[in-house]
């Protein structure tokens, strides 16, 4: 990647339930940012006007400080082609998100070149230029939460597959006749490693030794939380989890050799034993040779990775 000195964009991050923006620097300054609710759940074309409402209101800002917009990133769930111009499909979470000429149409709304990706390519991208992956050429992102997303960089470029349609992480197959996954195959990783599967597991276990146990107050904090009084189960539930996400991040140390490894979604946020629990249980499965220059640590900028990526694409040639 090469850096544009000292020049702004937009960055925005596209989700189900609302669409985060900012005005960012080739520094990664914020300099400007808000929230709006996405729409997904009205019509694509709904959405299409906050994403436009959005722009507005950062031109707005930006004209009102004399600084000169380079373009517009946007981050979006599914699939988006190889172009980076066309939502192909794959969002599930917003209403008749699919072949959409997103790029075309918010240039000619906007008058702004626009670039696009997938959401969680570009959380990656952040983390790779601004977080806890800067300094390194390759690295494997994994954002672990309801399920698992991930963002592969090699040669400090995003690597996404032909036509767009790699690096779905959390859809590695783990189980061979495991349990169905909500994206049709049976055993992946995301049905058993994510926080939504720990706390599945958990709740499990605890109906079972305690039937008319209340699972509606459960969450990954609230795990951790048992986890530290030693609660048994909690124990047992996230040393499982642990188990299952570092099988699966030693099958990509094996496949990439990445410098880093970077981890992020709310769990990640528990703290440095989570990171040195997965970080230990990944080693021990991945090849040592494979592994040798590899460091797994956790993400660093939290919510601000999606826009922060999505400016990215604007700011850096080449991401």
């Amino acid at each position: 990647m090469t850096m544009k000195k000292h020049e702004y964009a937009i960055g925005i991050d596209l989700g189900g339930t609302n669409v985060k923006y900012a005005l960012i620097d080739s520094k990664g300054v914020f300099h400007f940012d808000g929230i709006l609710p996405s729409m997904a759940e009205v019509s694509a074309e709904a959405v299409i006007g906050q994403l436009a409402e959005a722009v507005s209101q950062v031109k707005k800002v930006a004209a009102l400080n004399g600084i000169d917009l380079k373009g517009v990133g946007i981050g979006t769930p599914g699939i988006v082609d190889e172009t980076g111009r066309i939502v192909v499909g794959g969002a599930e979470n917003i209403r008749g998100w699919e072949n959409i000429a997103l790029a075309g149409r918010l240039e000619e709304i906007s008058g702004l070149p626009v670039r696009m990706g997938n959401d969680a390519n570009l959380m990656g991208l952040g983390e790779t230029v601004f977080g806890a992956g800067r300094g390194a050429s390759d690295v494997v992102f994994i954002t672990v939460g309801t399920g698992i997303g991930g963002a592969v960089v090699i040669g400090g470029k995003l690597f996404a597959g032909y036509a767009g349609r790699g690096t779905e992480l959390g859809h590695v197959p783990l189980i061979a006749d495991g349990e169905k996954c909500a994206c049709g195959s049976v055993g992946c990783l995301e049905h058993y490693a994510s926080a939504s599967a720990l706390v599945r597991r958990f709740c499990d276990r605890m109906s079972t030794l305690s039937p008319g146990f209340d699972a509606g107050k459960v969450d990954g904090k609230y795990i951790v939380n048992l986890y530290r009084q030693g609660d048994a189960v909690a124990v047992e539930s996230l040393d499982e989890h642990c188990d299952f996400l570092g099988h699966g991040i030693a099958g990509f140390i094996n496949i990439f050799s990445p410098q880093r490894v970077v981890i992020g979604g709310g769990i990640s946020q528990a703290g440095e034993f989570y990171i040195s629990k997965v970080r230990e249980t990944a080693m021990k499965y991945a090849m040592r040779d494979c592994a040798v220059n590899t460091e797994i640590v956790a993400a660093e900028l939290g919510n601000r990775a999606g826009c922060l990526g999505a400016a990215s694409l604007i700011l850096f040639e080449g991401a």
